[in-house]
C-alpha cells in the first residue's frame, strides 16, 4: 500500500486522479491504504525495490479480531461473514495465490531470509470481542483493541493482528475514512506499533459496505476477502513499511488493486492480482 504519514498527507484526492508519489522522507508512525476504486494507481517506474535493512515476515500468521456483537451472533448473517473469512484464512496462506509473495525476502547479513508458504491461522486463537464499537473507529481505537487482546495472549512478532468492524461502523485516520464515513480515501490500511523485529503488525478490515470498495457481482464476504487478501500480503512483504515498494512508494497489492479486476481463485474465494517483480507484471498466482 502507499505509504503516507500519521498527519495524513493522502496522495488522494477524487476518482479518477492520479494518487501522487510518497514524500520519501520516513520518520514517525506510517500507516498503508489500500486506495478504493477510481483513485489510479501510478505503478512508478517498475519492478518492487528492497529497501537495506527492511523486514519481512518470513513465516506469517494472522490473528482475526471480530469486534462487534452481531460476529458471535448466530442469528446474525455476520456470523456466517466471520466464519467464512476464517476459513478462507486457514488455507490462504498455502495457496499458489500466496506463494506470488515467496519470491520477496529480507536480506539479516550474511544471511537472505525468504517468505515461505505458512498455516497463517496457526497462531493465538481469533477473539470475539463482543463490545459494541464506536460508528467512528480511530487508529487509535484499533491498535487499543490489539493491546487489549495482547493483554492475555502472547505477542507473536510474525503475527498479523487483522481487525473487523460491522457496517454499523467506519475507520477513520485523521479526516480520511473508510466505507460509511464521511470522506472515502481507503478501503482498508496496515501498520505497525513499535520498530524491527518485535513491531507489532495490524490493519483494521473495514466492512466493505460502498462501491468504491466493491467488485461488482461480489458479495460482501468476498469484497471482505479481496481486503484480506490485500493486507496481508502487504503486511507480509513490508511490516513496518520499510521493506519492499516501487519507486513510486506503492507496495506489491497496490500495484495490482483494481486492475486487472480481481478473481474467484483457489477454494472459490475471492483474490486479487500480485506485483511479480520475476515477470515485471501483475500475475494470479506463483
Amino acid at each position: 500500500m502507499k505509504r503516507a504519514m500519521v498527519t495524513l498527507g493522502l496522495a488522494f484526492f477524487a476518482a479518477g486522479l492520479m494518487a501522487q508519489p510518497i514524500d520519501k522522507a520516513r520518520s514517525g508512525p506510517r500507516r498503508a491504504f489500500f486506495p478504493p476504486r477510481g483513485i489510479a494507481i501510478k505503478a512508478g517506474s517498475g519492478n518492487l525495490i528492497y529497501h537495506s535493512g527492511g523486514r519481512i515476515i518470513s513465516g506469517a500468521q494472522v490473528v482475526f479480531i471480530f469486534w462487534g456483537p452481531s460476529f458471535a451472533n448466530v442469528a446474525s448473517p455476520d456470523y456466517q461473514y466471520a466464519q467464512t473469512l476464517i476459513a478462507f484464512r486457514n488455507m490462504f496462506g498455502t495457496t499458489p495465490e500466496y506463494n506470488t509473495i515467496t519470491q520477496y525476502y529480507m536480506i539479516i547479513y550474511p544471511w537472505r531470509v525468504d517468505i515461505h508458504l505458512s498455516n497463517l491461522g496457526g497462531g493465538t486463537p481469533d477473539w470475539f470481542d463482543t463490545s459494541t464499537p464506536p460508528t467512528n473507529v480511530t487508529d487509535a481505537a484499533v491498535s487499543s483493541k490489539v493491546q487489549s487482546y495482547l493483554t492475555t495472549h502472547k505477542t507473536n512478532p510474525n503475527a498479523v493482528y487483522e481487525v473487523f468492524i460491522p457496517s454499523t461502523s467506519y475507520s477513520s485516520s485523521g479526516s480520511a475514512t473508510s466505507c460509511g464515513g464521511p470522506n472515502l480515501q481507503y478501503c482498508a490500511y496496515h501498520s505497525y506499533y513499535g520498530s524491527g523485529a518485535t513491531s507489532v503488525k495490524y490493519s483494521i478490515q473495514p466492512y466493505p459496505s460502498c462501491s468504491g470498495c466493491k467488485v461488482s457481482g461480489w458479495s460482501d464476504v468476498q469484497n471482505q476477502e479481496h481486503f484480506v487478501v490485500h493486507e496481508t500480503r502487504e503486511a507480509v512483504t513490508d511490516p513496518n513499511l520499510d521493506a519492499w515498494y516501487d519507486e513510486a512508494g506503492y507496495e506489491a497489492d497496490d500495484k495490482c488493486a483494481w486492475s486487472p479486476t480481481p478473481f474467484i481463485g483457489t477454494g472459490g474465494y475471492a483474490y486479487q492480482y500480485e506485483w511479480s517483480n520475476e515477470t515485471s507484471s501483475c500475475v494470479m498466482t506463483r
